[in-house]
């Protein structure tokens, strides 16, 4: 008989894909979502998107029966289930630690008296902090977060003690984490709290570090998902994409397809079992240079990117994924090129409607003193950087 998996948040952008890639590779699938309205909007009604044959639970994760029941006869969980965004996370501080900090714990709670196979989590490439840098005689360092003073000045660029720049390279799952979000510390907690439990209970956890997920079916009305998301929602409203700092920020983005896939290879593979891996593209990309090449593939080449030379308290300057670990001990590959991934993005994004929300999520910020202004603004400009 095949085995029956619940994936709590099941019914979101991830989740759904991965429903998706179980069902066809021959699994049974419950999803446990609570279908709230700042992803979903409205009305709480199943996903079009969500596909028939997997069972749909409608419930909150923090109710301990409703997990108790989703877990019926289950054989594997995964637990994708939480609030989204670094910058909300800075004032909805209860809320966040509600879903993603106790949801986790009523799940494990659940999981003491009814033990599955395997657990896989969800986890974020926000755990880090900073990425990795090495300094200019090549050893590695773990810079802290930049100081406001240089902020200010639109110093950008993370610097040694003598003023020497430091160069980004990528992020293995080995660099020590640099909480500078409450965000980034409920999904530090859900990933630690999974494996203590775990080893008490005999349980194996396997935790996902997840860098930027883009592909079909994000909520574009959402100003706190995924940058590509939210650059689409500007620009389906004929609005240019706002971006902070320089636009010179690097960043992962990987296609849903390959976060699925890895998702099931964590559930496949023996060896992987209480281990942590990175799930990126093995890429780097600037903010810049993205929000060009969406607008140009949206045929709205003249919303050239804004340059805003604010910036916001938290954000990290660079971090990408090295992916070795999950391409040997998984095998993981990513198959998705960002060019083609963003040809697939444009033609779902022109068949959708979106509220934009990104200037009303920016003023919430400003209202309480996160976002930040600079002296100096930088004029917009093409970064011609190989998409690879």
């Amino acid at each position: 008989m095949a085995r029956h998996v619940l994936i709590i948040g099941g019914a979101g952008f991830i989740g759904s894909h991965l429903t998706d890639e179980l069902l066809h590779t021959g699994y049974r699938v419950r999803v446990l979502d609570n279908l709230c309205a700042q992803v979903h909007g409205p009305g709480c009604k199943r996903p079009q998107y969500l596909s028939g044959d997997a069972e749909l639970i409608v419930g909150d994760v923090c109710c301990l029966e409703t997990v108790k029941a989703a877990l019926k006869n289950v054989d594997d969980v995964y637990h994708l289930a939480a609030m989204v965004g670094v910058g909300q996370s800075m004032y909805a501080i209860r809320d966040y630690t509600d879903v993603n900090d106790v949801g986790t714990a009523t799940l494990l709670q659940a999981l003491v008296e009814r033990p599955v196979r395997r657990l896989i989590v969800a986890s974020s490439m926000s755990i880090y902090g900073e990425g990795l840098y090495r300094d200019m005689d090549g050893r590695p360092t773990f810079p802290h977060n930049r100081v406001l003073r240089d902020l200010e000045k639109g110093e950008w660029e993370l610097s040694d003690h003598f003023g020497r720049y430091l160069t980004p390279v990528y992020t293995p799952e080995s660099k020590p984490p640099h909480l500078s979000s409450v965000y980034a510390l409920s999904k530090y907690s859900q990933e630690q709290m999974s494996f203590i439990v775990g080893k008490a209970y005999k349980i194996p956890v396997v935790a996902l570090r997840l860098f930027n997920v883009y592909g079909t079916r994000q909520a574009l009305s959402n100003p706190y998902t995924g940058v590509l998301a939210i650059f689409a929602s500007r620009i389906l409203n004929n609005r240019s994409p706002l971006i902070y700092e320089d636009g010179l920020q690097q960043r992962d983005f990987v296609h849903v397809s390959d976060v699925a896939r890895a998702c099931r290879l964590a559930l496949e593979v023996s060896s992987a079992a209480g281990q942590i891996f990175n799930i990126g593209s093995g890429n780097r990309y600037t903010i810049l240079e993205i929000g060009y090449r969406l607008a140009e593939i949206l045929g709205k080449e003249h919303l050239i990117p804004e340059i805003t030379g604010r910036f916001r308290f938290g954000d990290i300057r660079h971090c990408f994924a090295d992916i070795s670990l999950a391409r040997r001990v998984l095998g993981y590959e990513p198959r998705v090129r960002l060019e083609d991934g963003l040809t697939e993005l444009a033609e779902w994004v022109a068949g959708q409607t979106a509220v934009d929300r990104c200037e009303q999520a920016g003023y919430e910020l400003q209202c309480r003193g996160l976002i930040h202004e600079t002296a100096l603004v930088r004029t917009p400009r093409m970064e011609r950087i190989r998409i690879r």
